[in-house]
């Protein structure tokens, strides 16, 4: 969601100045850009060498650069910036804000910048709930700024109440959400279904498959910087997800995967499955490890529960619901079958005869066949590029 964004900080005169490193460091991992400017005071909390170094730019404080007259042109960096955040922003920050005010660099810079701002409040209880407090942040929503609202419990100064600021979490998380309104997938919510199931044949031993989980964890990545909020239903594997609307629910089983998934489609506007799930499990679990011996082994498999099919039986007319087929032979005509017995808008397909394509690389292949049987043919792309092309065609459809 933040992906590319470029952010300005403005840190302040607070004991939450400390946070303020870690919520760089969130911002970077994001994708951002961050650039830092700090009032004085701010440097008795924190010192710009780190802050410098965690954003892997200078730390502005002063107009002047330097003794050879450089400044820091704060109409530059105001236009610079796709969001403002003044976090901490303390109450004399906030009053001068709001009365616009400018004897310092983040006061000039704020009062250049043409993106939204972004205020989080840091101060004692009874600052913040002084008269004068709570009319300049009435003021400063006048404004279109965004105020994310302090935490309750204990302060510096020892009392309880209103006034810590927000989590370095909590002010990414509201930025993010701000920036998705206006996106294509905003409001929608999505499941995505990733990576292998592991069936049990003995405490130690399973029947699973060589899926990674790259191409569905990919597509959660792309929803959610559609705007989506993101359910990601994943079996076993080494990936972690990045933007905070993606909701991760680990599981194991073919089982577990179809409990999950059945709890949480009726809320859902889109599905996509793109789980590598097994089709067989064996009929009994060992209690003990099977030890090995020179006789023959026969397991006794029985079908899996078919999470998609019965997803299908369950899908709403306002619902999208996607399938993946990964085939070795007769792969146009396996795939449209599944679109019509499993009741699909659309199905994903790839073949374990193109080269490139299947598991555990970071490259795909795929068709994507609708309903309609009209076939779109894709080239051989990694799978961030092959999860763009099927959100997009998803939005096409919406």
């Amino acid at each position: 969601m933040l992906k590319g964004k470029k952010i300005l900080l403005g840190i302040t005169g607070s004991i939450a100045a400390y946070k303020s490193a870690m919520l760089i460091r969130l911002l970077i991992k994001q994708g951002a850009e961050v650039k830092v400017i700090m009032t004085k005071s701010a440097t008795d909390f924190i010192t710009p060498l780190t802050l410098a170094t965690l954003s892997k730019n200078p730390v502005l404080i002063d107009f002047q650069k330097n003794e050879n007259g450089e400044w820091n042109n704060h109409v530059e960096l105001g236009l610079w910036a796709d969001a403002f955040i003044i976090a901490p922003a303390s109450a004399n920050t906030i009053a001068k804000m709001a009365n616009g005010n400018c004897d310092n660099l983040l006061l000039a810079c704020y009062l250049s910048a043409r993106c939204k701002v972004y205020f989080a409040p840091a101060m004692d209880l009874d600052m913040y709930k002084h008269p004068s407090t709570l009319d300049n942040l009435k003021r400063l929503k006048s404004f279109a700024s965004i105020i994310i609202n302090p935490g309750n419990g204990e302060l510096a100064s020892g009392l309880f109440g209103e006034g810590r600021m927000a989590e370095p979490e909590e002010i990414v998380n509201c930025i993010e959400k701000d920036f998705s309104k206006n996106l294509p997938l905003s409001k929608k919510k999505v499941l995505i279904t990733a990576g292998p199931t592991y069936e049990a044949i003995d405490p130690v031993r399973f029947i699973g498959n060589h899926s990674s989980g790259k191409m569905g964890f990919a597509l959660a990545e792309e929803f959610a910087k559609q705007g989506a909020e993101v359910i990601l239903i994943c079996g076993p594997n080494n990936l972690i997800t990045q933007s905070s609307s993606i909701r991760r629910i680990d599981i194991v089983s073919a089982e577990e995967l179809y409990k999950q998934s059945i709890s949480v489609f009726k809320n859902v506007d889109i599905a996509v499955l793109s789980a590598a799930v097994a089709d067989f499990k064996p009929a009994t679990v060992a209690k003990n490890k099977i030890k090995k011996s020179n006789e023959s082994k026969n397991i006794d498999l029985i079908p899996t529960i078919d999470t998609l099919a019965s997803l299908g039986k369950l899908k709403k007319k306002n619902q999208l619901l996607i399938g993946f087929a990964l085939e070795t032979n007769n792969e146009l005509e396996n795939a449209k079958s599944k679109i019509k017995n499993k009741n699909l808008d659309m199905i994903v397909l790839n073949s374990m005869n193109d080269k490139g394509a299947g598991f555990k690389g970071d490259t795909n292949k795929i068709s994507i066949i609708d309903k309609n049987n009209k076939i779109n043919r894709f080239e051989l792309k990694s799978k961030l590029e092959v999860a763009k092309d099927i959100v997009s065609k998803i939005i096409e459809k919406l």
